[in-house]
């Protein structure tokens, strides 16, 4: 009975992982190994560090006397972007990259010129960056390089407006480490989804910012030990070359 009952068990494991993309570079498709993921990998997930919504005199920030939002949180946020998170960023994606582990790039970007195909939110808040536009280009600093996964969007959940689950399952990703803006917008998005959906979530503080300090922390604080592990860049360095060791 113990030995029939250890065996279901593990049939319905291998029925779980049945059906699991083979890891990229894995080509063996042959038995029950087909479609399957032999080893589970990590993905840096960089959010909206473009243009659009992170540099002086640009979409967000052309007018942003005129948003409503106050000067000295404005002043705030774009020193944050500029000093704190991106080359916090810029620091976890030479990491991730000498790893060997994927760096993925998610910025809001329009399938039309005329934006016609952005969601509700993204027409009725004003947000627009067209195709082939400065206000889709990534900041120089943290760009993709080479062949790395560019994730466009016309709302603030990438998990609900772009195949991204798709794309991870498809990478075998298991743990996402998630960076970028805003922090109480679609970063919080991205990290809600994703927990939901069964990935491990790890929000890096330092590499994130939200448009006031304090909204800033009280997103870290409703996500941390919910919906995701609250890291600084520092600490997801240190916890992945022990890992690795």
């Amino acid at each position: 009975m113990k030995n029939q009952k250890a065996k279901q068990k593990n049939d319905a494991v291998d029925n779980d992982k049945r059906f699991q993309p083979s890891p990229a570079g894995d080509f063996r498709q042959t038995g029950q190994q087909a479609g399957r993921c032999e080893r589970w990998r990590k993905a840096l997930l960089c959010i909206d560090l473009q243009y659009l919504g992170c540099a002086e005199g640009f979409g967000v920030f052309e007018n942003h006397r005129q948003s409503g939002v106050s000067e000295e949180a404005i002043q705030y946020y774009l020193k944050r972007v500029e000093e704190v998170v991106t080359p916090n960023v810029r620091k976890l994606q030479e990491y991730f990259r000498t790893q060997d582990a994927e760096v993925i790039h998610c910025r809001i970007q329009s399938r039309t010129a005329d934006g016609r195909d952005r969601s509700p939110e993204h027409k009725n808040l004003g947000l627009h960056a067209a195709p082939g536009s400065k206000l889709a280009e990534f900041l120089p600093q943290v760009a993709p390089v080479e062949d790395e996964i560019i994730i466009n969007k016309t709302a603030s959940g990438v998990f609900i407006s772009t195949n991204i689950e798709y794309v991870l399952r498809n990478l075998c990703i298991s743990d996402l480490y998630i960076t970028g803006v805003t922090t109480n917008e679609c970063v919080s998005s991205a990290a809600r989804s994703a927990c939901d959906l069964g990935f491990k979530v790890h929000v890096i503080a330092d590499a994130t910012a939200g448009i006031t300090q304090e909204l800033h922390k009280a997103s870290l604080l409703t996500m941390q030990d919910r919906y995701a592990e609250v890291l600084t860049s520092d600490e997801v360095i240190e916890k992945l070359q022990q890992e690795s060791s």
